[in-house]
Parts: C-alpha cells; structure tokens; sequence
C-alpha cells in the first residue's frame, strides 16, 4: 500500500495548574475555537470541543504524523500564549503538565460529541477531580492519584 493512512480519535482531558477556575465563560467560545483552529493546523479534525471553569475536553483525530505528546503540547502551548493576550487575568495562566488521553472508536462519536457538549450541566453534580477519576478507572489505567494533581 503505497499510501499511509490513520483515523484516530482521541479524547483528551486535562485541566488549569491547580484546577485553578479561572477561565471565563466569555472567554470560552474563543478559546475552543483558538484550540480547533491549531489543530485544524496539525492537520487534526477537531470534533468537539468544552469544559469549564478549570478543565477541558477535546475530541478529535490525531493527526497522523504527530505524535500524542507533541500533540497536546502544541494545543497547551499555543492557547496559553493567546489566552494571556486576553485579559489581565489570565496573565499567570497555565495547563496542568499532565493529560489524560482515551481512544474513541467511530461507532462511539456522538456519544463522546454529546458528552462533551454537555460539560456545564455535568459540572453542576459532579467536580472535575471526580469526573477525571472515574474516566480513569471506567478505561481501567493504572495509575497513583499522588500523581496527577499539579
């Protein structure tokens, strides 16, 4: 096959340093499309994309010559370099240093579309540390909870 050719969805979960709530509601709707438009330039789908006050979810593909790691590093690093040019707020602003990635077949799409498009009413009963903990165990990771607050 003389051609490469990858779809990979990804679901990506990560917060603000500290879980700090400090993204604005005005500010969303710029950011998540800041957030689609890089990795439109990665040559990534961006599906949908939400969170809240500390968090954010992104579904889309992986683009398929980016590694995960690179990947989420250029949407961290470029959406905080824009969103400090924002307001005086968001000077200090910054992403926690970890993530959490989870594959999503396409038969699941709209599910994880709808998840996702539905962060302000999830948030009203559940917090972010409660909602992360229980992606984890649900995708049965192995991991130390020591470790992923920053």
């Amino acid at each position: 096959m003389p051609q490469s050719l990858a779809q990979i969805n990804v679901h990506l979960i990560f917060s603000t340093k500290y879980r700090e709530k400090i993204i604005k509601p005005v500010t969303e709707p710029e950011l998540f499309s800041y957030i689609g438009a890089t990795i439109n330039r990665m040559n990534g789908n961006p599906f949908m994309i939400n969170g809240d006050k500390d968090h954010i979810h992104i579904f889309s593909t992986l683009p398929r010559t980016v590694s995960m790691a690179k990947f989420v590093e250029e949407i961290k690093r470029n959406s905080c370099r824009w969103i400090k040019t924002k307001d005086i707020c968001y000077a200090q602003f910054s992403w926690q240093d970890g993530y959490a990635a989870f594959s999503v077949s396409s038969s699941h799409k709209k599910r994880v579309i709808n998840y996702i498009a539905r962060q302000k009413e999830h948030h009203g009963k559940q917090i972010f540390q409660d909602e992360l903990l229980e992606f984890l165990r649900k995708h049965e990771l192995d991991f130390d909870e020591r470790y992923i607050w920053d």
